[in-house]
């Protein structure tokens, strides 16, 4: 009996392992980056991302991606993508959309690194967009994370590898909800003070005089309207 249960037993055991080992795994990300040489301090890398369809009434339109420290947006160039997509970098990374894919369809784009950091690993956190505006965000840096970003693990840099200089920053225009920069006065300048500029500027339309000539005006008027009032009166109770 004993020779029976025992390996009975075993099996049970070894499923509730397995279960349990299973459940330790974390869950993998749905959206992936792999490399052609992902090698720190490589140089002139490909980079290709898979971003799963995760809707079932809307497709992707847009992917986002913040770039990891050590990887500037004007060191990215673009490789290919779905047709008709364009890549636009940002101050801290790039985009990459166009017309909204089929629902259950998942994107797929490449980009070209100038180089990559001198890191043990470089994350990409991505941000998802549909067409219904739904956004998946994979931006986790904890692997065991419920949404964790795209990761890439890199091997020691080959002997003599060197960082190669930054590519220039990419120039962003201003947006129209910027607000207007505030001049800055040059040397020995100084900016007038905002109400004295609005008094001196505020003139009357018929004599181009400032407002406050004007009120002074009108106060003289009235005071010597009041002087020849008073002088009638006085000359005609002389006379009674």
């Amino acid at each position: 009996m004993s020779r029976i249960t025992l390996p009975r037993l075993s099996v049970a055991v070894a499923g509730a392992a397995a279960a349990v080992v299973l459940a330790a795994v974390p869950a993998a990300a749905h959206t992936e980056v792999e490399a052609d040489k992902a090698q720190a301090l490589a140089e002139n890398v490909t980079l290709s991302f898979h971003a799963e369809a995760e809707s079932d009434s809307s497709g992707i339109k847009e992917v986002r991606v913040v770039l990891p420290e050590g990887i500037a947006p004007a060191d990215v160039t673009y490789k290919k993508g779905p047709a008709g997509w364009k890549f636009t970098a940002d101050k801290d990374g790039y985009s990459v959309g166009g017309k909204e894919l089929k629902t259950g369809v998942s994107a797929e784009y490449s980009v070209v690194v100038r180089q990559l950091p001198d890191a043990e690993e470089v994350a990409f956190k991505t941000l998802q967009t549909y067409g219904d505006g739904h956004v998946d965000r994979w931006i986790e840096l904890d692997e065991n994370g419920e949404n964790p970003a795209p990761t890439l693990q890199l091997k020691a840099a080959a002997p003599g590898a060197k960082p190669i200089a930054p590519s220039a920053t990419v120039d962003e225009s201003p947006s129209p909800a910027d607000p207007t920069p505030t001049p800055t006065p040059a040397a020995g300048e100084t900016i007038p003070d905002a109400s004295a500029q609005a008094a001196d500027t505020a003139q009357d339309d018929d004599g181009g005089l400032p407002a406050g000539a004007w009120t002074g005006i009108g106060a003289g008027i009235l005071a010597a309207a009041a002087a020849v009032v008073f002088a009638v009166r006085r000359r005609g109770g002389a006379e009674e």
